[in-house]
This record gives structure tokens, C-alpha cells and sequence, in this order.
């Protein structure tokens, strides 16, 4: 494959790309089970927005109606971003960067404060967490090790 062709590939044609793809089905899926019943418990307290919902995705994560709308946005601009290079890089490395702002966010907010409007608990911090070095890992590594590539 040309040099060319390689800058203008195809749907999910590089790592990079698979990557951003995984995370966007990963997310829809993750946005979804919000609204199941059965994965997600107190499923009859689920709220909009704020701390007050009680719903809990997979009896761990603590979600409302907003954050799993996010989960769905996120789920979106995966997918779509898996068409270009250029644009898996910047959703793994802007998203992963939103990721660690809510994890800071999780950290200083009390998760009963009316400022936690998401709603977060002390599982969806930590995985937050994770996501943000992971995403910002992976765009950064597999973006650079293409760019790399495409350079010889």
C-alpha cells in the first residue's frame, strides 16, 4: 500500500482507527445498558440529571438518563471517528482528556453535593480514570507509531 493511499485509508483501516471503533461500540453498548433493566438495578430511580438517582449499571457504576445520553454521544463520535486517522487520534486524545477532567471533577466534588450533576461515585472516578490514561495512551502511541510509519 502506497504512502498516499495509507493517508486517505478506509473505515477503521489502521490500529489507531480499530481502536477509536472499539471504544465507540464499547461506549454504545455501555449507553444502552443504562436503560436495561437487569443490567442496570434501581432502574425505577433513574433521573435525568444530579446525585439523586440510584440506578446502578452493572450493580457498580452509578448512572442517570444524562450520563447515559454521554455514554451514546461518546458511542457516536467513536464510530464516526473511525473513519479518518486524524480523527481517532483526536477523539482518543481529546475524549481521554474529558475523561480526566470528570475524574477530576469525581475527586473534588462530594458525590452527594448538588454540583454532581452527573452522577458519579467512586467506581465511575476510578474508571474514569482509567479510560483517560487509556485513551490518551492509545492515541498517542498508536498515532505516533502510524505517523512514524507513513514518514518512511
Amino acid at each position: 500500500m502506497s504512502t498516499a493511499s495509507r493517508r486517505t485509508g478506509g473505515f477503521a483501516d489502521t490500529p489507531l482507527q480499530k481502536v477509536a471503533l472499539v471504544y465507540g461500540i464499547v461506549f454504545f453498548i455501555v449507553g444502552i445498558g443504562g436503560f436495561i433493566p437487569g443490567l442496570t438495578s434501581n432502574i425505577e430511580s433513574l433521573e435525568f440529571a444530579g446525585h439523586g438517582s440510584e440506578a446502578m449499571l452493572l450493580g457498580i457504576f452509578q448512572v442517570s438518563i444524562l450520563h447515559n445520553l454521554v455514554h451514546l454521544l461518546y458511542a457516536v463520535v467513536g464510530v464516526l471517528a473511525a473513519r479518518s486517522f486524524s480523527g481517532s487520534r483526536a477523539y482518543l486524545i481529546w475524549g481521554g482528556a474529558l475523561y480526566a477532567v470528570l475524574w477530576l471533577y469525581g475527586l473534588f466534588v462530594p458525590h452527594d453535593h448538588a454540583a454532581n450533576f452527573v452522577p458519579l461515585n467512586t467506581a465511575d472516578n476510578w474508571l474514569h480514570f482509567v479510560l483517560a490514561v487509556t485513551m490518551i495512551g492509545l492515541g498517542l502511541l498508536l498515532g505516533r507509531g502510524a505517523r512514524d510509519a507513513l514518514r518512511s
